[in-house]
């Protein structure tokens, strides 16, 4: 995975670390050393481990040979083992040291209504088929791992050679183990898995299985989990062509409960709730834009406030203008209209001093506007009024003079 990972130029690097063992990877993972870790799912669990991908389906495949073992004094019981109920008394092996495989097999017998203590048991290693084929002391064995996994298709071969045609024994008792453990699933082993002609099995056979996960501790990142999930399976097919167990790797069940529960960020993926860098942060805008929004206003009023004695002195240039309309429409003589353009004038000059300092606002300015129109157009009507010279009411009022021819 880490080398697909790194030919693949892809985002998200692995830097894999060895361990004598999927406990010792989980205590890692536990200790903060490490951000994912592979381990089954029924070993002891961090408090903070969660599900990322499901790397395999392990079955437990329980089985009997046909023929009779050499004879053995110390047998306490003989005959064929048909079903689990049998294995009180007898020896069954173990394929794998792991003291997850003893406690899998106690919990089978006690849900089969078989005293654990009653059945008797050895471990192999996986490298001791042969050993564990010719020893005449054993009456079942069982075998946990991928239904196409050679080590438990070469124990059954084995022990077919040596003792007889397996008899699988079924856990019938699988859906009620699956409902009391949520980290053991009911399943069937299909008829013929093991070996076509003769039939290993004959049919399909209950059992349960459990997963090997890849798990990463709940702290890790919700868009550093999606990324890894989303690149893993983009990958697969490339991984698969080096290693054929990698077409196992398969996604989490996110509808059912389970232990460990799935991380957020392949739930997010899985079920397409995966959200964006806006859904993310899209609050947070909001918030700022709201802050800076409210922060802008505070500062208009408060600007507004602090030039409230210039806002004054423009309201006062304004009407003192108004004032020199109402002047300007009475005016004798150019000579008045001239002054009162210079009053008007020192006037506009302080207003835009005002506007250029930042005390005036547009509005106010809009306004002033206004009342210049209205005093331009009082100068133009009065200066008009005056060229033309005096009304027929001046005229008519004047003095008269008498002539004598």
């Amino acid at each position: 995975m880490a080398e697909a990972f790194g030919d693949e130029s892809r985002t998200v690097r692995l830097s894999p670390i060895t361990t004598e063992g999927a406990a010792e990877s989980l205590a890692l993972l536990g200790a903060g050393k490490a951000d994912l870790a592979i381990g089954r799912g029924d070993l002891g669990m961090p408090a903070d481990a969660q599900t990322l991908a499901v790397l395999r389906k392990n079955y437990v495949v329980l089985w009997s040979p046909s023929g009779r073992p050499g004879k053995d004094s110390k047998k306490k019981a003989s005959g064929k083992i048909g079903e689990i109920a049998d294995l009180a008394g007898r020896k069954v092996a173990i394929i794998g040291r792991t003291g997850a495989n003893l406690e899998l097999l106690r919990t089978i017998l006690v849900a089969s209504g078989v005293e654990p203590d009653k059945v008797a048991t050895v471990q192999f290693r996986t490298d001791e088929i042969e050993k564990l084929a010719q020893d005449p002391a054993l009456d079942a064995y069982l075998a946990v791992g991928p239904l196409d996994s050679r080590i438990t298709a070469a124990a059954i071969a084995a022990t077919s050679r040596s003792r007889g045609v397996p008899k699988f024994l079924p856990v019938e008792a699988s859906e009620a183990i699956a409902l009391k453990h949520a980290r053991y699933e009911a399943e069937e082993i299909p008829g013929s898995v093991f070996n076509a002609k003769p039939a290993w099995p004959e049919d399909k056979v209950d059992t349960i299985s459990v997963n090997h996960l890849i798990l990463a501790r709940k702290e890790l990142s919700e868009a550093k989990a999606a990324a890894f999930y989303r690149q893993l399976f983009a990958v697969r097919d490339t991984i698969a062509h080096r290693v054929a167990g990698a077409a196992h790797v398969t996604k989490p069940e996110t509808e059912k409960e389970a232990e460990p529960s799935v991380h957020r960020g392949a739930a997010a993926v899985i079920n397409g709730t995966e959200r964006t860098f806006l859904d993310k942060y899209s609050d947070y805008f909001w918030f700022a834009l709201l802050l800076l929004s409210g922060i802008g206003s505070a500062a208009a009023w408060l600007r507004r406030y602090l030039n409230r004695d210039d806002r004054d002195d423009t309201t006062s240039h304004r009407n003192r203008i108004l004032a020199v309309v109402r002047e300007v429409r009475d005016a004798e003589s150019e000579h008045d209209l001239l002054a009162s353009q210079r009053e008007v004038d020192a006037i506009i000059g302080e207003t835009l001093k005002c506007y250029d300092d930042g005390t005036l606002e547009q509005e106010d300015l809009a306004a002033f506007g206004l009342v210049l129109e209205l005093y331009d157009h009082a100068v133009a009507e009065r200066r008009a009024t005056l060229l033309s010279g005096p009304t027929d009411q001046t005229k008519a009022s004047g003095p008269t003079v008498a002539s004598r021819r």
